[in-house]
């Protein structure tokens, strides 16, 4: 007998191999590891990564927002004219906490400061000898790394501030951007 398309039935495809001398097709197995990486339909597999890496960018875009320092406020942890990136979702299931270094918008979208929160809502806070002093208790700063004088007297922050402040305390006060900050100008939290 021989082999001819007219004897083929209809509905033999591509993944099927016909054995000589038999009238019923094996399927062709792709290899474990086509099936492992890619599965058995290869188009929904394509389909499937592609809307998994539109979102992952779509997702990082929204969450994640790149900010160079500039300055020399946050040394030694953050050197000047290095990228951070600030995760704008820090603060959603939780407020900011003391030691979190945070990015600050200013006036403008494109401007923000990176600082350090060593304030809560609701505290005093002071400088004596450069340190900070909390509700009238020295507070332990593991990241300052320079000798610092600075001197300020007491301020109570309201229901909805944090006293923000840079790690570089031995530059001179007046040069160093430090204060409240409202929470509503509390960008994230930067990563890095």
């Amino acid at each position: 007998m021989g082999w001819s398309s007219r004897n083929l039935p209809p509905f033999a495809g591509l993944n099927e191999v016909w054995l000589m001398g038999t009238d019923t097709p094996t399927a062709h197995q792709p290899s474990l590891l086509r099936r492992v990486l890619i599965g058995r339909y290869p188009k929904r597999t394509l389909a499937r990564m592609a809307i998994l890496v539109g979102t992952f960018f779509a997702v990082a875009k929204f969450a994640l927002l790149p900010i160079r320092v500039q300055g020399e406020s946050m040394l030694p942890a953050y050197k000047s004219n290095r990228w951070n990136f600030v995760n704008r979702l820090a603060y959603v299931l939780h407020e900011p906490r003391r030691g979190d270094v945070v990015a600050i918008r200013t006036s403008g979208f494109s401007i923000m400061y990176m600082k350090r929160i060593i304030g809560l809502p609701g505290e005093t806070v002071a400088f004596h000898q450069g340190h900070a002093v909390i509700n009238g208790e020295l507070l332990d700063e593991p990241y300052l790394k320079f000798p610092s004088y600075w001197e300020h007297k007491p301020r109570t922050l309201g229901p909805d501030q944090y006293y923000c402040v840079g790690d570089n305390r031995s530059m001179p006060q007046e040069d160093h951007y430090e204060g409240m900050a409202e929470r509503k100008r509390i960008v994230g939290k930067v990563l890095l």
